[in-house]
């Protein structure tokens, strides 16, 4: 007697996956949502697609947001850095006449 037993369904599985959207409704430079990071159609087709494309778009806009974090705090920090100083082709004055 064997019985094909199903995994119960996770709670994700019983509700609608709601919207990630944050009310900031702004396209970026790359067209994407500068508050969910969605891009136009994944918000314009979110009310049509199914709870598993919902997901891979959420998965998608984590990854996404992970990204515009990186680079933003890589722009930070390379904006803390002091400026590489030029050296010198010609020697100063004191340098000169304190060899010569």
């Amino acid at each position: 007697m064997t019985a094909d037993k199903k995994p119960l369904p996770s709670q994700l599985e019983f509700f609608d996956i709601p919207s990630p959207c944050i009310g900031v409704c702004q396209s970026g430079p790359r067209g994407y949502c500068v508050g969910c990071f969605r891009s136009r159609d994944e918000r314009l087709y979110w009310q049509r697609v199914n709870n598993d494309t919902k997901r891979q778009i959420i998965a998608a806009c984590v990854r996404r947001k992970q990204a515009a974090l990186r680079k933003r705090r890589d722009a930070a920090q390379s904006e803390d850095k002091p400026a590489a100083q030029q050296t010198e082709l010609f020697p100063s004055d004191e340098e000169v006449s304190q060899k010569g």
